[in-house]
């Protein structure tokens, strides 16, 4: 097996190296199209929170005020990872949330 960097000088673009700036600008570019698919993903995320609050909703109905809890406990992981796309997407964090990191 060859040694490392032992081809460089044959063959220059195994050695060629991007520069910060296109480092920066390959990172804004990802962050962006992660941001977008976040963006949709929050608008989706928005709508099973109201479904969540409708159906939690029926349950303290005929339930007399017992809130269900395995509903209460997805909701609660929602806003959860609501909130890290938000500080993904604020630059407050440098963490994906789910689906590129494991859903906590």
């Amino acid at each position: 097996m060859a040694d490392k960097g032992e081809f460089d000088d044959v063959m220059p673009e195994n050695n060629a190296r991007p520069t910060e700036q296109e480092e920066l600008e390959e990172g804004l570019g990802g962050r962006f199209l992660t941001s977008v698919i976040l963006w949709i993903m929050l608008q989706l995320a928005q709508t099973v929170i109201l479904l969540v609050t409708v159906v939690q909703f029926l349950f303290l109905l005929v339930e007399h005020k017992k809130p269900n809890k395995r509903l209460a406990r997805f909701g609660e992981d929602v806003g959860i990872w609501v909130a890290k796309a938000a500080r993904y997407q604020a630059g407050a964090s440098e963490v994906k949330p789910w689906p590129w990191t494991e859903l906590d």
